[in-house]
């Protein structure tokens, strides 16, 4: 018995324990009216209210279908999947009848915007598209999502029906599931019943990967433009598919701030967004204002964050006549958290995100019309731009690498960017291009605005301070040329739009001498890799050589991989001509070892390739988004995934069976001793160790690298502070940085690390001011940057003219082994194809550096 009471009484202290965390009513976060009892509330589904717990991607996903089973007004769609194989959902929220009808109202809103004379505005939808968490860790948008589509279907009021009449509401509960997933797991694992809201917490502080990024460790929210993920591409799609007169992108920012709501800081816009998208913007954020200032909630607007970077979820749809709405709500990163404005706790932050996703259907039924019409205008413009504009268009040729060549291409077209073959050779600032190589690419078409953006070359701007990066030129990013076409004579192009082309390969026969594998091809990395895994022997011509096939003289440059029949062994050529045909590359029968010209194929300058076996330092001290661009460009380039080793387990790791090594920028320094006498007894030994930005500098520092340091603060001594005063800090922390602009290299082409590369001049992404000094030893420089080197981004006259003519990249033995360091990241945000083969030939051509 008195163990009956005693449990009894611990229950009761349980439960009462319980109570300190008690779940907010639905009340709290929607209306208090009387609610459709046949569709399923969020609490029904999840058995606890949202804001209880963290609410994970399985989850959403079965509410939605719930919703959909029990609503006329809910459809959902899957519209693809994330890399961790989630399914992304775009649910569709409208009236029963516009259901019926949907398939023709959105051919009508597509179609509308192309027509000549202004449509009927009162007979189009209009269309609000509600887009949550493209951050993982940013999770109030997510689990805001479940209570306003549960208000939309569930509810009866007049204001809810006029919305679901008059819209077609598209609503992404969660644009980065995999990261949702990863959060929801860490701040649900660290929950008590008695809630703990120290920032020091372990719930508030998490580990190296974060719920921020992806599977592959990105921030999606910079993804839009570049479509390197499945869920950017699913999402650019529908968008495309749509055009939506209204995007919202909710996130979560410090927890010691309020909310904040578009417009951002004025003078940061995108040069190409129209003003009337600021003064609309505007015109919701009144929405905004009321709804908080009726619950006394502190929010701020047109400071901190900018609206200039093309490829963000707010900004990308104003280039396209949508207006795009940030918000950024205060996170309680976790269930409670103190602050400065009280205790945050985490119903409170979805609470604010369901409030601006009702304000922001109140604000756009309320200018239905001028949306619609500010879009048709929008779409209207780009004949009246293209007839102004000092230029008609853009050609862009590559003869030696289709590949890369092709995937620039492809990436216009996933934008609505149409560029055409040309019908007849070209000459444009005396540079002829080849039709055969060359494509054009027209301003007068919709996407004139995102055209120019892409293809900018301005270095300076109205207000010089990023909130990102400057520029993103994706010609530069590809290493494409291009030119710019001032005249419509000056090119002939086909009518017809560019596809991918079928490659038409020779199939390969068994007679040959030798294979010649096209080294310049951005797939031949992956291609030789798979060979060497299958134990097919490989050499690459460290010297031009020419043979003679076919009657003709074909010349291969430095790097050309030869696969040799006579080093092979066993059934070599039935895998050989099998793994050949997955990729798209060119491969040339030679028929003798002795050659017209050049090396012949026996040449010691013929060197044996190995298979890479590659270690990635990561963790704690290191650069979390670039072990992840590192770790994705491997995995999806060349076809392996690298050891990734936190900093701090090195010392325990037998080095020997990597022979190869990547350091990614981070923070190295005297507590990292142990490790770089690691690194230099495994250099020695014969390793190749990869080191960029800050890790390079490390090398240098310590003269495993043989160049000399000019570090950040160096840089920053260049600029005068004499007479400013305290509000002048931000501009000059402005100038004294380098955001992210692209800068012109010269390279060496006779050097091993630049084999594949056809043009010495190549554009490299600079988002970092650490350098290395320009060298006076021969043979190790790689690439220095040339004499004017900025040329689109902008960065201030002191540092370009310090940056200038200073080492990018240096490249050198060490013992037995190769050190590679280059001041720059060679994959920035997995979009600089161009600078990739750099880390492409380090893998599988260092040990050609002698």
């Amino acid at each position: 018995m008195k163990l009956i009471s005693r449990l009894f009484v611990f229950g009761l202290v349980v439960l009462s324990t319980w109570t300190q965390a008690a779940p907010k009513a639905l009340s709290f976060y929607l209306p208090d009216e009387q609610y459709n009892p046949d569709i399923p509330t969020p609490e029904s589904i999840l058995g606890y209210q949202v804001g209880e717990w963290h609410v994970r991607p399985d989850q959403i996903l079965n509410y939605f279908h719930a919703l959909d089973a029990a609503s006329d007004r809910v459809s959902i769609n899957v519209i693809g999947q994330s890399h961790q194989r989630r399914d992304l959902l775009q649910v569709v929220i409208t009236s029963e009848q516009n259901h019926k009808k949907l398939s023709d109202i959105q051919t009508a809103h597509i179609k509308r915007l192309s027509a000549a004379d202004k449509p009927n505005h009162d007979k189009h939808p209009l269309v609000v598209n509600l887009n949550y968490s493209v951050h993982g860790d940013e999770p109030s948008g997510s689990n805001a999502s479940l209570l306003v589509a549960y208000y939309l279907a569930a509810s009866n009021s007049s204001e809810v029906t006029a919305y679901l009449d008059n819209m077609v509401i598209l609503l992404d509960p969660s644009l980065n599931p995999d990261g949702l997933a990863r959060f929801a797991q860490w701040a649900n694992q660290h929950k008590g019943m008695n809630l703990n809201s120290d920032p020091e917490h372990r719930e508030h502080v998490q580990d190296w990967i974060r719920g921020r990024v992806n599977h592959y460790w990105f921030d999606l929210n910079r993804d839009w433009l570049l479509l390197q993920h499945p869920e950017s591409r699913a999402r650019i799609t529908q968008y495309h598919q749509w055009r939506p007169n209204v995007l919202t992108d909710n996130h979560e920012m410090g927890t010691n701030s309020t909310f904040f709501f578009q417009p951002g800081i004025p003078s940061r816009k995108n040069p190409y967004t129209p003003e009337k998208n600021v003064e609309l913007t505007g015109v919701l954020a009144q929405y905004h204002a009321d709804a908080f200032d009726k619950e006394n909630k502190l929010y701020f607007t047109e400071e901190s964050f900018d609206d200039f970077y093309a490829g963000k979820g707010s900004t990308y749809p104003d280039l396209h006549g949508t207006i795009g709405i940030l918000f950024e709500q205060a996170s309680s990163r976790g269930h409670l958290q103190d602050s400065i404005n009280g205790q945050l706790d985490f119903p409170t932050t979805i609470k604010n995100q369901v409030t601006v996703s009702l304000s922001t259907l109140q604000g756009s039924l309320s200018n239905k019309n001028t949306l619609l019409d500010y879009q048709w205008r929008f779409a209207q413009s780009y004949k009246s731009l293209a007839k102004d504009a000092d230029h008609v268009g853009y050609v862009l040729t590559e003869k030696n690498d289709k590949s890369r060549f092709h995937a620039l291409l492809s990436l216009l077209k996933a934008h609505d960017i149409q560029s055409y073959p040309l019908s007849r050779d070209a000459e444009v600032e005396e540079v002829v291009f080849a039709k055969e190589n060359s494509v054009f690419v027209p301003l007068a078409q919709p996407q004139i605005r995102l055209i120019q953006s892409i293809f900018s070359e301005q270095t300076s701007f109205f207000d010089n301070t990023f909130y990102d990066v400057s520029t993103w030129n994706l010609a530069m990013a590809f290493n494409v040329e291009y030119a710019v076409v001032e005249s419509s004579r000056s090119v002939r192009a086909e009518k017809t739009p560019w596809q991918k082309p079928q490659t038409d390969l020779n199939e390969l026969t068994p007679d040959a001498y030798s294979y010649a594998i096209n080294w310049a091809d951005y797939n031949a990395p992956a291609l030789i890799y798979e060979l060497l895994k299958n134990d097919i022997q490989v050499r690459s011509a460290l010297k031009e050589f020419a043979v003679q096939t076919h009657g003709d003289m074909q010349r291969f440059n430095p790097g050309t991989m030869l696969v040799h029949a006579g080093l092979q062994t066993g059934n070599w050529f039935k895998r050989f001509k099998k793994i050949a045909a997955k990729y798209d590359i060119e491969v040339s029968p030679i028929f003798s070892g002795l050659t017209a010209n050049g090396i012949d194929l026996g040449s010691r300058n013929m060197m044996p390739v190995t298979l890479p076996k590659v270690l990635l330092i990561g963790g704690f001290g290191t650069n979390p988004y670039e072990a992840g661009e590192t770790w994705y460009l491997l995995d999806r380039a060349v076809g392996f995934s690298p050891t990734i080793i936190e900093k701090d387990r090195v010392r325990k790791t037998d080095l020997s069976k990597y022979s190869h090594i990547l350091l990614v920028d981070g923070n190295y320094g005297k507590d990292d001793k142990a490790l770089l006498e690691q690194l230099q007894g495994w250099v020695k030994d014969g390793g190749v160790l990869w080191s960029q930005k800050s890790a390079a500098l490390w090398l240098a520092e310590n003269e495993l690298i043989k160049g000399s340091v000019i570090d950040a603060q160096t840089m920053k001594r260049n600029f005068e502070t004499e007479g400013l005063s305290y509000a002048d800090r931000e501009s000059l922390s402005g100038k004294q940085r380098i955001a992210g602009a692209f800068f012109e290299t010269d390279l060496d082409l006779s050097h091993p690390l630049a084999f594949g590369f056809s043009n010495a001049k190549l554009p490299v992404f600079k988002n970092n001011i650490g350098l290395l000094a320009d060298v006076d030893k021969p043979f190790i420089q790689v690439a220095r940057y040339s004499k004017e080197p900025l040329i689109a981004g902008y960065a201030d006259e002191n540092n370009v003219e310090q940056v200038a003519e200073q080492s990018a990249v240096l490249a050198h033995r060490h013992g037995k082994g190769v050190v590679i360091g280059m001041t720059d990241n060679p994959n920035f945000r997995a979009i600089t194809y161009g600078t990739n083969r750099l880390l492409f030939n380090a893998l599988f051509l260092a040990n050609g550096i002698r």
